[in-house]
C-alpha cells in the first residue's frame, strides 16, 4: 500500500481521560477540488494514499499526579493490500515521474546503449550522473559499488549493467524513504520552510487537501508574512480545502505562529501547518527569523514542531544540497519535499543529498496538479532515473 502518512493514536492523558469525548469537527468535503480525476480514482486516492486509525473514545481513569508525558509506544498499522484503481492511478503517476526525469534518465541510459563494458562504459556513466547532479561523493559511490555488483553477477551485456546501476540507485537512496506520521501528538505541528519559487505554499495547500481526504482536520498558520501575497495564496488554499487559517495581517511570524499552535490545541485539531516565510540561506537575518519561529512555537507546546520539512526545487541542482545543509544548521530538519520534478535534467541531485546529507523526502512533485505530489519511493526514483 502507498501510504500518503499513518495517524497513530495516542494513549490518553489523565487529564484527557476524564473528559468527555469530543465530537467530530472535520471539515466538510470542499465544493470544488483542483484535480481531474474522475470519482471512482479520486476515492482509491485518498482511501489508499492515506492509513488513518480508527477514533477510539476515552476510557475513564483515576486522577494521578502530574507527571512528565511517559514515552509513546507507537504500534504500526495492519496496511489493506492498495485497491486495483489506486495501484492504476500510482502507475499512471510512475509514468509521469518518469517523463518529467526523461531529460535526466536519457543522458544516463544513453550510456548503455550500443556499448561494451569496458573502462569507457564507467567513464561516460560517471560523466552523465556529474551532469544530473549527484555530486562527485556520490557518483563515486555508485560507480564502486557498481562495479562490484557487475562483477558479482559476471554481467556481459550493457543492459544487465543498467539494472544493476538502478539497484545500487535504489540502495544508496534507501535511508531516505520514511513515512510522515501524524497523531502521536495533538496536533501534531509541522513547520514548512523553503526558498521563495520552490512551491512551498503549493506545496502546503496539496498537504492540506489529502489531510482533510484521510478525515484528518488540518489548521493552517500564515506565517510567511515576508513574501508579498503569500497570506492571501494560503488563505484560497484554506477557502478551497474548507479548513480554517490563522493569519494576521502585518504580524510578527513568530506571534503568527504561537497563536496557531495554541488554536490548534484549544480546537482540538489533529494537525497545524505552518507556512514559514520563504528565505534565502544566505540572508542571515532572514534564517535568524526561521530560527526564531522554531523556538516560539516550542513555548508554545514543549513538544513541536514535531516535523520540519523544507521544500526544494529539484531544478536546482547542487543548490539544493547546499540549502538542506543550511536549513538543518537553522531549524533541525526532519523531511524534504522535492517539486518540480517534471522537466529537470538535475534528479540526480538527490543521490548527492543521500549521500551527504540523508534526510527522509517525504514527498516527491512531478506537475502542479493535486495527484502529482506522491511518496517517495527509492525503487520507483531510481527506475525513472535509470530507466
Amino acid at each position: 500500500m502507498f501510504s500518503f502518512f499513518r495517524r497513530k493514536k495516542a494513549e490518553p492523558t489523565p487529564d484527557e481521560a476524564l473528559a468527555p469525548a469530543a465530537s467530530s469537527t472535520d471539515s466538510p468535503a470542499p465544493d470544488e477540488a483542483p484535480v481531474d480525476l474522475d470519482d471512482l480514482e479520486r476515492q482509491a486516492l485518498a482511501a489508499d494514499l492515506v492509513e488513518v486509525a480508527p477514533s477510539e473514545a476515552p476510557q475513564p481513569a483515576q486522577p494521578a499526579p502530574v507527571q512528565p508525558p511517559p514515552a509513546i509506544a507507537e504500534k504500526d498499522l495492519e496496511l489493506a493490500p492498495p485497491t486495483a484503481t489506486a495501484q492504476a492511478a500510482r502507475a499512471g503517476w510512475m509514468d509521469r515521474l518518469k517523463t518529467g526525469l526523461k531529460r535526466t534518465g536519457s543522458s544516463i541510459t544513453t550510456v548503455f546503449t550500443g556499448t561494451q563494458i569496458d573502462e569507457a562504459l564507467y567513464e561516460d556513466l560517471e560523466t552523465a550522473l556529474l551532469m544530473a547532479d549527484a555530486g562527485v561523493p556520490a557518483t563515486e559511490f555508485l560507480l564502486q559499488d557498481l562495479r562490484r555488483r557487475v562483477k558479482e553477477a559476471r554481467a556481459t551485456d550493457p543492459a544487465q549493467v543498467k539494472t544493476l546501476l538502478q539497484d545500487a540507485i535504489a540502495n544508496m537512496l534507501a535511508p531516505l524513504e520514511k513515512t510522515l506520521v501524524v497523531g502521536v501528538y495533538h496536533p501534531t505541528v509541522i513547520m514548512v520552510a523553503g526558498v521563495n519559487g520552490a512551491g512551498k505554499t503549493t506545496s502546503i495547500g496539496k498537504l492540506t487537501k489529502h489531510f482533510a481526504d484521510a478525515g484528518a482536520t488540518v489548521l493552517l498558520a500564515a506565517a510567511d508574512t515576508f513574501r508579498a501575497a503569500a497570506r492571501e495564496q494560503l488563505a484560497v488554499w484554506a477557502d478551497r480545502n474548507a479548513v480554517e487559517i490563522i493569519s494576521q495581517q502585518g504580524a510578527d511570524p513568530s506571534a503568527v505562529s504561537f497563536d496557531a499552535v495554541g488554536a490548534g490545541r484549544a480546537r482540538r485539531k489533529d494537525v497545524v501547518l505552518v507556512d514559514t516565510a520563504g528565505r534565502l540561506p544566505t540572508q542571515k537575518h532572514l534564517m535568524e527569523e526561521l530560527t526564531k519561529i522554531r523556538r516560539v512555537v516550542t513555548k508554545a507546546d514543549i513538544t513541536a514542531p514535531h516535523e520540519v520539512l523544507l521544500v526544494i526545487d529539484g531544478n536546482t541542482g547542487q543548490n539544493a544540497l547546499a540549502q538542506v545543509k543550511a536549513f538543518d544548521e537553522a531549524v533541525q530538519l526532519t523531511g524534504l519535499v522535492v517539486t518540480k520534478l517534471d522537466g529537470t535534467a538535475k534528479g540526480g541531485v538527490l543521490c548527492a543529498i543521500a549521500r551527504e546529507k540523508p534526510i527522509p523526502v517525504y514527498f516527491i512533485g512531478v506537475g502542479e496538479r493535486l495527484e502529482d505530489l506522491q511518496t517517495f519511493k527509492a525503487r520507483e526514483f531510481a527506475q525513472a532515473l535509470a530507466g
